[in-house]
């Protein structure tokens, strides 16, 4: 393939992949208000459209004109960058994840992903991991007591609950031996690999709510206690961009989770391999953590960080020494 073509494959898949994640994040703020009415039996959205389908587009249009303050005493440049490292690490992360098996157009194969790395993995972990520095600053540039308790909480609580999903996602690459993920795709065709790694996956599930600091694990910005935390001083846009971080931060960990442990594209048995099975899956998670997030009510301070360190860090370190035995053993 000519660097021409290359170049402009790549322009037409990082367009694509802004508009599905936007587009994603829009309406899950919609799936997720419809969820929750449902759940506590009462109405969602219903008046912007039909069935309340425009509801997003109304939103999106009220954020944009609000107001959008800056407090006295704040650090200006780092209080307009925090919003934006936010964002741009939530829509990198999706770069390598891929949504469907390579096709084929005009004698070219073209994978359905931006970039086919062999460390994409170790990518994922890393730009996931750098989002907190987002959070961090928007609680110390604000100038405010409450977003300072608030980004303090998310760093302890984003590096204590990081070591869990790191160590959970060990045993997966054990068995196939490589941090490329459609090679760790095609290793799920006979079986996928939630069935090899149940603990592993609940380790990873838990630990993920807890980085995207999602209902029970929402201690940054628990409004009884801290107001709104680290964006308790943010409006308009600079607000609306951490609120587009955290939807799209669930569409990545629910698309890893569909990749390493539910086989991505691959339907069930090998029945219609295709990016639909990827997007239904997505779907899924993303129901369920609307579900556990009208369910179940917010962890004490101290719990969540004991839960953390004594329970979860425990449980991965324990799927990491297994799968090791199970594949020296048998390979």
């Amino acid at each position: 393939m000519s660097i021409g073509l290359t170049l402009l494959v790549a322009v037409v898949k990082s367009i694509l992949i802004l508009a599905i994640l936007l587009t994603g994040f829009a309406y899950a703020t919609l799936l997720e208000r419809k969820l929750v009415a449902g759940i506590q039996v009462r109405y969602g959205p219903n008046r912007v459209g039909p069935w309340g389908l425009l509801q997003p587009l109304a939103d999106g249009i009220k954020l944009a004109f609000k107001e959008d303050t800056t407090p006295r005493g704040a650090d200006r440049f780092l209080f307009t960058l925090a919003p934006l490292i936010s964002t741009v690490m939530a829509l990198c992360a999706f770069a390598v994840i891929p949504v469907g098996p390579a096709i084929t157009i005009a004698g070219q194969t073209i994978g359905l992903e931006l970039a086919d790395v062999n460390i994409a993995l170790l990518y994922l972990l890393a730009i996931t991991s750098l989002s907190v520095y987002g959070i961090v600053l928007a609680g110390w540039s604000s100038n405010n007591k409450y977003s300072l308790l608030g980004g303090i909480r998310s760093s302890a609580q984003m590096i204590s609950y990081e070591l869990s999903l790191g160590l959970a996602l060990v045993g997966v690459m054990l068995i196939t031996g490589s941090l490329r993920l459609t090679d760790i795709v095609d290793a799920q065709r006979s079986v996928w690999f939630v069935f090899l790694q149940p603990l592993g996956f609940i380790v990873y599930i838990i630990s993920a709510i807890a980085e995207t600091n999602r209902a029970p694990f929402d201690l940054p910005e628990a409004e009884s206690e801290l107001v709104a935390g680290y964006h308790t001083e943010y409006s308009g846009m600079k607000f609306a961009m951490f609120f587009m971080a955290e939807y799209i931060n669930m569409i990545t960990v629910s698309s890893i989770a569909t990749t390493l442990f539910f086989g991505g594209w691959h339907g069930p048995f090998g029945l219609l391999d295709g990016p639909w099975w990827f997007f239904l899956k997505v779907f899924i998670f993303m129901c369920i953590y609307v579900w556990i997030r009208a369910t179940l009510p917010r962890f004490r301070y101290d719990r969540l960080m004991n839960f953390g360190w004594k329970v979860l860090l425990p449980l991965a370190l324990l799927n990491t020494v297994l799968t090791a035995g199970g594949v020296l053993v048998l390979t």
